[in-house]
């Protein structure tokens, strides 16, 4: 997009790529552009991303903007040239970006459910998958910049071929040393996936899923497709699969309706599952949404709930690093001194370059990273 931009003649401009997942995300884009407009005035300011996408006059309205682009319009050279630019509904396949170290790609858009809360299909659209040969061929090019490489998508677990594509990649691909997966539906994970997850050493040990809440009427009222005893399940088995893996989640506090009995059960499931790396959000109620029409709990409520629920995956985090203490790790460096394991846990090592693969002995932790010395 900062290349489009350039070549459109708008080198100096500020591109800002909102978010709708909640009410904050917009809130926290509106206000950087407030105040780039006030800080920067007469910098051309562009606007795209999913909130841009549901509502574009919204965001055209702001100082400083000049142009809205729509997700479906963010790879197309005339959306950033032409005078009007027209607002579409799909985001492309296949955008890929990264630094140094680790890029992204995403296989697949768009999402097909209907979660209570959520106002992504919106700006996402339908889901769309790239096929198989496309995601070979754009990992192998970014294997040759890049130590890993990780599968994303809006419903990445939607992918109607996912455990072949990610077999096709490592197959083809010998030279990508590791490929991390985003977040996951925990309903859409098959017996082809759990077989690949057991079997490719280079698919990394870790899984975030998509779990949103630990309690059955409240999954339910989301209209999620699974159960708390899922969730739990599903821990135990990757667990047995793969026994170091990491296991994170997103989590909602203070949906509409949530009791402090909802709250104390989606806390216990927390350890239960083991889920060391939490997103929490508190609930953000979208216009639009069947969520929103429900009865809401105040937001000092949402935030207090968010904070508890924040404090026991600091508690599991604490104890999955303890435990990771005097193994020997594989780390890649991706700042000076600094890197992520293969569970994506951030490691302090020294004398290591930027980019580098190393072996590392972990030998102490301070609760939200690990340190580390170099192993032979």
């Amino acid at each position: 997009m900062r290349a489009l931009a350039a070549r459109a003649g708008f080198a100096d401009a500020l591109i800002v790529n909102t978010c709708a997942v909640t009410g904050e995300a917009e809130a926290q884009a509106r206000q950087a552009i407030r105040r780039a407009a006030r800080e920067q005035p007469g910098r051309p300011i562009l606007v795209t991303g999913c909130a841009s996408q549901i509502a574009p006059g919204k965001w055209a309205g702001l100082p400083g903007v000049v142009r809205v682009i729509g997700n479906g319009q963010k790879l197309d050279p005339a959306a950033w040239s032409a005078e009007v630019a027209p607002i579409l509904r799909e985001t492309p396949i296949g955008i890929a970006a990264g630094g140094a170290t680790r890029a992204f790609l995403a296989v697949q858009q768009g999402c097909d459910h209907a979660c209570t809360f959520c106002i992504i299909p919106q700006g996402r659209g339908p889901a769309r998958a790239m096929p198989i040969a496309e995601a070979v061929s754009a990992v192998r090019d970014l294997a040759t910049r890049h130590a890993e490489v990780v599968l994303t998508g809006v419903d990445l677990a939607s992918h109607p071929e996912l455990a072949a594509l990610i077999r096709a990649v490592l197959r083809e691909v010998p030279e990508l040393a590791r490929l991390r997966l985003s977040s996951l539906d925990p309903a859409a994970l098959d017996e082809a996936f759990w077989a690949l997850f057991a079997e490719e050493e280079r698919l990394m040990p870790q899984l975030h899923l998509s779990a949103q809440h630990g309690h059955d009427l409240i999954l339910k009222r989301m209209r999620r497709r699974h159960s708390r005893a899922d969730l739990v399940q599903l821990s135990a088995r990757a667990r047995a699969l793969r026994p170091d893996v990491a296991l994170g989640a997103d989590l909602i506090a203070g949906f509409p309706t949530e009791t402090e009995e909802h709250l104390c059960a989606m806390i216990d499931l927390v350890a239960e599952a083991q889920l060391a790396f939490l997103h929490v959000f508190p609930y953000s109620a979208r216009a639009g949404t069947p969520a929103a029409r429900m009865p809401q709990l105040p937001m000092p409520l949402r935030r207090e709930r968010a904070a508890r629920l924040r404090q026991a995956g600091e508690a599991e985090r604490s104890r999955f690093l303890a435990s990771r203490i005097g193994q020997v790790e594989e780390v890649l460096m991706e700042a000076e001194g600094m890197g992520h394991t293969r569970h994506f846990v951030p490691v302090r090592l020294s004398s290591a370059p930027r980019g580098a693969l190393r072996r590392a002995r972990i030998t102490a932790s301070d609760g939200r990273m690990l340190i580390a010395e170099e192993a032979a």
